[in-house]
């Protein structure tokens, strides 16, 4: 009798075995894997998603082709990729803040939402930072807000649109008044506030050689956590703005591919995530470290992402 029980059980676990789906470490991709980059040849999106492929070829044996598709801040590659048949033979890499910024804008007219693909990791976060000069009169957010305040306005370096509705969305929560003035990159918002033109601005990375010199300081994340390098130096939320901007390059798919090619897909960026070639080229982008939220962490983040682009909107 305890023979005949080892021998079903044993029986139903062949089964069961063959029953089960394939283990991600048996799919192998049935030809080239194409990864769409959402912008154009020779920024940042660009160099760390072709050393993720390149990176990704050696460990997998995969072949690997890079192609570009801008358009949209990376819309229209995220367009023709949801449209695609789910084969996995290809995903795109694009940054989260214009597509989502895209979706509370015109969401109605595009073929895709957050749900509309099978999300596969992150390779990096840009942390922006609120960065003000040595000698300006409040060391965080809270006594920026008294300061403007007090003075009627203060004037605050943006160099991009999200920037601009997350000072509004400031000025309406607070009802501290902001002069916003629009700037042409980074370089551009730290000559300002050297220059004395402007009292505040956002940077990425570009304040840091001002940080150990001693001639500018941070006054807050413009994410939805407080920086790295930063960690007292909080965020919006401490004077009650729930919006933030927080630009992460994600990686996704068609929606509905095979379990086991997302698996062995998400599993294969994440080994490529924690070489030295991908630290050396985040660095060099994002002045931070690479960060992959993986396949859940990553879906999470869109869709929180959302909800607060939908805040930097609110009237």
């Amino acid at each position: 009798m305890k023979l005949k029980t080892t021998l079903l059980a044993l029986g139903a676990s062949i089964l069961m075995g063959l029953a089960a789906p394939v283990a991600a470490d048996d799919w192998a991709p049935d030809g080239p894997l194409t990864i769409q980059i959402g912008f154009g040849a020779g920024g940042s999106t660009d160099t760390m998603g072709r050393v993720l492929a390149k990176v990704m070829k050696e460990n997998t044996g995969w072949d690997i082709v890079v192609e570009n598709k801008p358009g949209g801040g990376g819309v229209a590659m995220f367009t023709g990729l949801s449209q695609r048949p789910p084969q996995g033979k290809l995903i795109g890499m694009g940054v989260s803040i214009p597509v989502l910024v895209q979706l509370v804008q015109r969401g109605d007219q595009l073929p895709f939402d957050v749900d509309s693909f099978d999300y596969l990791g992150t390779v990096a976060r840009t942390e922006l930072a609120l960065v003000a000069g040595k000698d300006a009169p409040f060391d965080d957010i809270a006594g920026l807000v008294a300061y403007a305040k007090e003075q009627g306005t203060l004037p605050v370096a943006t160099m991009a649109p999200p920037q601009v509705l997350l000072m509004k969305q400031t000025t309406a929560t607070t009802g501290a008044e902001f002069n916003l003035v629009t700037a042409d990159g980074a370089a551009e918002v730290l000559k300002l506030i050297l220059g004395g033109q402007v009292l505040v601005g956002f940077a990425a990375g570009e304040h840091f050689p001002y940080l150990e010199s001693g001639d500018m300081k941070v006054i807050t994340s413009a994410g939805a956590s407080a920086l790295s390098y930063a960690p007292d130096q909080g965020t919006f939320a401490d004077v009650g703005v729930s919006a933030y901007v927080d630009p992460v390059y994600y990686l996704a798919t068609t929606k509905g591919t095979d379990p086991a090619a997302v698996a062995a897909i998400a599993a294969a960026i994440d080994e490529a995530t924690k070489s030295p070639e991908m630290a050396e080229i985040v660095k060099n982008a994002t002045q931070g470290e690479p960060l992959n939220l993986g396949v859940e962490g990553t879906h999470q983040m869109m869709t929180e992402g959302l909800a607060a682009a939908q805040i930097l909107f609110a009237k």
